[in-house]
């Protein structure tokens, strides 16, 4: 062996959990569709590009069967997404990649078809616009795309010369007579999305010689040109048959509230009618039956201040007739269901729901509501299809154990095979336990445990609680964003917890916690610490505590509370309760969950002066779910009201860590770099004495 391979092998990390860029290059899988005849399987793969600063995403196909190797059937740096078979086989994705035949042109995301029989994949529409995603109807050849049109433009024609002018003029500025008027980290306006049918067109040059392979060009067909913005949350479903799609929309109310309701839109016509809306209730489409008889709904009620939303499904009879009636489905069931698929015979439908830190495929018999569970390992399926024949489901499955991964289900014995996949599955060092406590209520307290394989008696790890978002949510699935086993891989144990107001528990579970944010949520979060903290393998004498969104909200709330941690880590937080609630992007469903009294009650701003542990602080300016002004007061407040303010050179041991173009989340690859080297060294520093250099791509 050479020198030169010893040098190599000497820089290899003992897994890619240990280094960063190695974790940053895990390979991501997203996405799942089945051909109509179940023979082919895709799926999206996202690879970190050469020079580390973009993710680039292209199309795989995999094996149902499970014999052959995964192949990437698409490649450009632009990527692809949003695949969905036709009818036929064919492949449709959109994709921001130049078109071939339209070399001068300037790329915007167009539809792409990838032929069933094989062959190169063409642009057979492209928009100024752009599409938005592509739907496919199973039993017939519909194809239908969402798209965003400026809300005055007439048609195509007028909408391309709208934008035209927009662009060459350089006007950004959007004139809103509505609310809302951002979401997440989109401006919205003034453009509003579309639904539309792929149609084909007139040939332009009819009779002129050409390949065999020429077609017509294809033409969009607006079914919902008098919408307004309502589609711009929507959830949407083709019928088998091709002839109607369901789809929620937004209904403005008084007061700038709203409320989801549910629509058929007639593709023949273009016609659209609102099949349920009732006050106090938001409706979303599930799937259709194969008879296309019934369609799967999906409810969730309003929530008020004393009580949490409740979701339940039901089935819709739309075979016909005037009169609208909702069949309960599985309402004995104290779980949140996700309508997936039925199956081909019509009994069942195939349900996802969250479950005591998993999240399983169900099944729910449509005769009696029965359930019965299908997957029975601790992880989270998504993405689930159903094979022609109803015996075999494919589906996304991930755990803390692994990341998202393909996988067969045997519908009838819930058998689940991996398939062979795009890249290998990551390896990790440390150990993974389900653990718990009892609350002083009696309610039990689950969470997941993360350990370095280190972590003993005669060598406790230090500990960290990570508290999850939502605050609607639960700590079930792989998450590239917080991912214990990079910590871990520093000698750091991790602890997962749920405490009130997660889901996955029953109704009750969550209202308990029901606005009383830094009641129980904060107990149940310290009772489960105590609990981990008292193992002889955990120091409990160096503790730390990390958030993002709700999470966020909680670790400020912990940092007001108690000194009993080291160090407190908050992303994308909610800091002063009054102000978030009417500048948040969806301040409509925030301002029914607390009144002004409940809110003032449960924020944290009020006890800064109680703060003497250093905190740092993360946020992007693109939030606006959490908007920056969150992060900007409480950067001050420490500053200047915490129990360890800017002294007489300005310095204290408080961190803002400001990123500019980010949004409620660290997307970029550099800046998740930038974000966990912070962290590393920030939690170094306070929890472990120890000094981790920054990144250098801070210039600090």
């Amino acid at each position: 062996m050479d020198s030169a391979d010893t040098h190599t092998r000497a820089e290899q990390p003992e897994t890619p959990f240990h280094d960063i860029d190695h974790y940053l290059a895990i390979p991501r899988v997203g996405g799942l569709t089945l051909s109509p005849d179940g023979k082919r399987l895709v799926t999206t793969v996202t690879t970190l590009n050469g020079k580390g600063t973009e993710f680039a995403t292209a199309l795989w196909e995999l094996d149902p069967s499970g014999r052959k190797h995964a192949r990437r059937i698409t490649r450009s740096s632009k990527g692809e997404s949003g695949a969905v078979f036709a009818a036929n086989g064919d492949l449709y994705f959109t994709s921001a990649r130049p078109d071939p035949e339209s070399p001068d042109a300037d790329p915007v995301n167009a539809l792409w078809l990838l032929p069933a029989d094989g062959g190169e994949a063409r642009v057979v529409h492209s928009r100024s616009g752009g599409i938005g995603s592509v739907m496919a109807a199973r039993d017939a050849h519909a194809t239908f795309v969402n798209a965003e049109v400026l809300a005055g433009s007439a048609d195509e024609e007028n909408d391309e010369e709208r934008r035209k002018a927009r662009k060459d003029n350089k006007v950004s500025a959007i004139l809103h007579s509505g609310y809302p008027v951002r979401y997440w980290d989109a401006d919205l306006g003034p453009a509003e999305p579309r639904i539309f049918a792929v149609e084909q067109g007139e040939d332009e040059a009819p009779g002129k010689p050409s390949t065999v392979d020429a077609s017509t060009p294809l033409h969009l067909r607006n079914l919902t040109p008098g919408v307004g913005g309502s589609l711009r949350e929507a959830k949407t479903v083709v019928s088998p048959d091709g002839k109607t799609i369901y789809t929620s929309m937004t209904k403005a109310l008084a007061k700038a509230d709203s409320r989801e309701v549910l629509a058929a839109v007639d593709v023949a016509t273009g016609t659209v009618k609102v099949l349920l809306d009732h006050p106090g209730m938001s409706y979303f489409p599930g799937p259709v039956s194969p008879d296309n008889r019934t369609l799967v709904v999906q409810s969730e009620s309003d929530t008020t201040p004393a009580q949490a939303p409740q979701v339940k499904l039901h089935m819709l009879n739309v075979a016909g007739g005037e009169t609208i009636d909702l069949e309960p489905l599985a309402h004995q069931w104290d779980r949140w269901a996700n309508p997936v698929a039925w199956l081909p015979d019509g009994s069942a439908v195939l349900v996802t729901a969250d479950d005591d830190g998993a999240s399983p495929v169900f099944r729910i018999s449509v005769a009696d509501g029965a359930v019965t569970r299908v997957t029975e390992d601790a992880s989270a399926y998504s993405d689930v299809v159903v094979s022609p024949d109803g015996t075999t489901a494919y589906a996304l499955r991930s755990s803390y154990e692994f990341p998202a991964e393909a996988v067969r289900i045997n519908v009838s014995t819930g058998e689940v095979v991996r398939l062979q996949a795009p890249a290998e599955r990551p390896v990790f060092k440390g150990k993974l336990e389900r653990v718990e406590t009892t609350a002083e209520d009696g309610s039990r307290i689950p969470a997941y445990l993360a350990l370095p394989e280190s972590a003993s008696k005669d060598n406790p790890a230090p500990l960290l609680l990570w508290i999850h978002g939502g605050p609607l949510g639960s700590w079930n699935a792989w998450t590239w964003r917080w991912n214990p086993w990079l910590l871990v891989a520093k000698g750091y144990a991790v602890l997962l917890p749920d405490p009130a107001l997660s889901t996955g528990y029953g109704q009750e579970f969550i209202q308990r916690g029901w606005g009383e944010w830094g009641k129980k949520p904060f107990t149940d979060l310290m009772a489960i610490t105590d609990a981990v903290a008292a193992r002889p393998d955990v120091d409990e004498s160096r503790t730390a505590a990390m958030g993002g969104s709700f999470g966020g909200y909680m670790a400020n709330w912990v940092a007001g509370q108690t000194d009993r941690f080291k160090a407190i880590v908050t992303h994308a937080s909610l800091w002063a309760l009054d102000q978030f609630g009417p500048t948040t992007d969806a301040a409509q469903y925030w301002l029914k969950e607390m009144t002004v009294e409940m809110a003032m009650e449960n924020s944290p701003h009020r006890n800064v002066g109680n703060i003497n542990t250093p905190m740092l602080v993360i946020h992007g300016d693109k939030d606006y779910r959490v908007p920056i002004g969150e992060g900007l007061r409480l950067w001050y407040e420490l500053l200047s009201s915490s129990q360890l303010p800017a002294d007489e050179n300005g310095q204290s041991p408080h961190r803002f860590l400001y990123f500019p173009d980010e949004n409620h989340w660290i997307l970029q690859p550099q800046h998740a770099k930038v974000w966990y080297g912070v962290v590393e060294s920030f939690l170094a520093k306070q929890v472990l004495g120890e000094d981790v250099p920054l990144p250098v791509e801070l210039g600090v």
